[in-house]
């Protein structure tokens, strides 16, 4: 008992110190006193040979030492055991100003005195002035030997020792070190301010990082926070920017690394990173560890032809699972993943007790999209008429990396512009450019062929216009755009989360309306049908398969999800259901194509001078909006200028006004 209130008499001393509400400190890494004493020494040596190469010294023979000293050209002379060092007189015959002024020269005495006995006497009849140095045999030995020995040391010391300890630059063994990145409140600018779109993810995660803060005020009652939140949806929703505004909001480490972080060309290194990131997330608690495409290493165990349970990433699964489970109530880390791939992660994994709360980032709705909008065109000059609400209801199925490139690339196309602000045409060519691609206005087109691109986009204007289960239009244009020859686009006024069989009738239909119009107005069909054929083809086996629209077949799916098992154990080309019946999917989808094409063309064959009003208007104008097609199909008449108009306005604009010139001139 007392040693259980002393622990918690600490640890309450340590809280209060930093602060209920303050991050611990990080680990710091300080030199120790041997790495100062080899850089001290470094330098000291470095600063010594620096000195010797500055000294001006010349070293010479023993023939001219001679002969400097019958010529008396020396001043004086220190001699050592090991060599001579003197310096000449001034004025010395062929020695210049940058000449060095010092000499030295190897000195071995037994050599001397058998080579020139009578050195002594010339050196005294020369009147040079001898000195005899002190041996300093200690310094010698120093110079020579313990300089370089501790260079040595140190050179091993810091390429070898610190590799093996695994420390900043280790290339040996630190693979088993995390490579995780530490990040901190201060760090990251991103906060939930800055995410739109996915309310009820942030609420759940908000939930997380107050238990960070205040861990009591959950334990009060007995509850336990999830140890494992796992974000679940398609690419480009906000996964990766939730985590950052978790890092953003949260007062605690954010370690962040991602899946494939774990993995390397060494046996057990995956598994040996997983143990030491939890290590230093347990070191730093309360933290938080988030971990960016869980998929590439918690794919489900065993289902793979090749490997098994030694398989490296099944060892670093195995790693994650059993940290996740050593963990106790009382560790205040939460490991947060991301995936778009949940249905094969393993079940381990997804179970209560580790990744026990799944927060699913859809693609956002119509309110969620014109929310994203606003958080991104905050950093823009928008224009007055600039409608971000209608930009929303154009662009259903996009996710929110994608309306964040139609804000920037609506700048850029309006600073390539001139344009004081971005415009909502802008706006528009920058939602058209993100899904179908830049536009192609400069592409030369063969008459008959725009011809048939016109009346195409009108079949499917009129049909979409006239039908009351399609979606509204929204424009339609002929001009080039990525690998479509035109375009025919919708506005739907909702976000549908169901297709009544009405509206799947309907989506046929304006699928159909192309190739019909080609075969009313042009006696020939063409490849531009292809997408439209292979989305009908799409939609009505999908009507077959899965969403029981079919009288014969009845209420019954058809299509196999294919998962892991599938793959496994059936055959390339094997089917869950019988000939007879894929015979029968074959007869029910032709059925319904069938009676929607034909509904088609009974439809235009009752508008044909609509049709062709459309089709003559495009091959004019380009481009109509949904007010144009709505006038012609009342039987008005356009006023407004063509794309010829336009282009000879813009071209006026750029040249000089050569009429004004000349009346100046006059």
């Amino acid at each position: 008992m007392n040693s259980n209130q002393d622990k918690k008499s600490v640890s309450r001393r340590r809280e209060t110190q930093r602060g209920p509400n303050k991050k611990p400190p990080l680990p710091s890494y300080k030199r120790g006193p041997f790495s100062w004493l080899i850089i001290i020494i470094a330098v000291m040596f470095a600063a010594m040979m620096l000195l010797q190469q500055f000294q001006r010294v010349d070293k010479i023979s023993w023939d001219e030492f001679v002969a400097h000293v019958e010529n008396k050209h020396i001043k004086s002379i220190e001699i050592s055991e090991t060599e001579i060092t003197g310096k000449f007189r001034v004025g010395v015959p062929g020695r210049g100003e940058k000449m060095p002024d010092s000499f030295t020269v190897d000195y071995n005495p037994e050599w001397v005195n058998k080579q020139y006995p009578d050195l002594g006497k010339r050196i005294e009849e020369g009147g040079i002035e001898v000195k005899f140095a002190k041996q300093h045999t200690f310094l010698i030995m120093l110079l020579n030997w313990i300089f370089p020995l501790l260079l040595l040391i140190g050179f091993f010391y810091f390429i070898l020792a610190r590799n093996l300890r695994g420390g900043a630059g280790g290339m040996l063994m630190s693979f088993g070190r995390s490579k995780h990145r530490i990040q901190g409140k201060d760090r990251v600018k991103v906060t939930f301010k800055d995410v739109a779109g996915i309310e009820e993810a942030k609420e759940e995660i908000a939930e997380i990082i107050e238990f960070l803060k205040n861990p009591r005020k959950f334990q009060r009652l007995g509850g336990r926070i999830p140890r494992g939140v796992l974000l679940i949806g398609p690419p480009g929703c906000g996964k990766t920017l939730l985590a950052k505004a978790i890092a953003g909001e949260a007062d605690v480490p954010f370690l962040s690394i991602s899946g494939s972080d774990f993995v390397e060309m060494f046996v057990g290194v995956g598994a040996s990173r997983v143990r030491d990131l939890f290590k230093q997330a347990k070191d730093n608690s309360p933290c938080i560890i988030f971990l960016d495409e869980i998929d590439a290493i918690g794919r489900k165990r065993g289902a793979s032809f090749v490997g098994g349970g030694h398989d490296e990433r099944e060892q670093t699964l195995n790693a994650i699972l059993v940290e996740m489970d050593g963990f106790d109530t009382n560790d205040q880390v939460i490991v947060i993943a991301a995936t778009n791939r949940s249905d094969i992660l393993d079940h381990a994994l997804t179970r209560p007790g580790r990744f026990d709360r799944q927060v699913v980032v859809p693609l956002p709705d119509l309110k969620g999209r014109a929310d994203i909008l606003r958080v991104h065109a905050k950093k823009v000059k928008l224009g007055p008429n600039a409608d971000l609400n209608k930009l929303a209801r154009g662009t259903p199925m996009f996710s929110g990396a994608d309306l964040a490139a139609i804000i920037n690339e609506a700048a850029l196309m309006a600073t390539m512009a001139n344009k004081e602000y971005v415009e909502m045409a802008d706006l528009e060519e920058a939602r058209d450019k993100v899904r179908w691609g830049r536009a192609k206005k400069s592409r030369v087109i063969d008459q008959k062929e725009k011809e048939i691109t016109a009346y195409h986009e009108a079949g499917h204007t009129l049909v979409q216009s006239l039908l009351k289960d399609a979606d509204p239009l929204h424009k339609v244009s002929i001009i080039p755009r990525g690998p479509m020859g035109g375009a025919t686009f919708a506005l739907p006024e909702k976000d549908r989360t169901i297709f009544t069989k009405n509206y799947c009738m309907a989506l046929l239909q304006v699928c159909f309306g192309g190739r019909i119009s080609e075969e009313i107005f042009c006696d020939d069909i063409s490849s531009g049908a292809q997408s439209d054929i292979e989305q009908a083809t799409r939609i009505a086996r999908q009507m077959v398969l899965t969403w029981g629209m079919s009288d014969e077949l009845g209420l019954i799916s058809y299509e196999s999800d294919m998962g892991i098992k599938d793959m496994i154990y059936l055959a390339p080309g094997e089917k869950e259901y019988s000939e007879k019946t894929a015979e029968a999917i074959d007869r029910e989808v032709k059925r319904i194509t069938d009676e929607a094409y034909k509904k088609a063309k009974e439809l235009m064959e009752a508008n044909k001078d609509k049709l062709e009003r459309i089709a003559k208007a495009l091959l004019k104008y380009e481009t109509l909006d949904a007010s144009d097609v709505k006038l012609i199909l009342e039987g008005g008449e356009l006023d407004k200028p063509t794309v010829g108009d336009l282009l000879a306005a813009e071209q006026a604009k750029s040249e000089p006004s050569k009429p004004k010139q000349t009346e100046q001139q006059e």
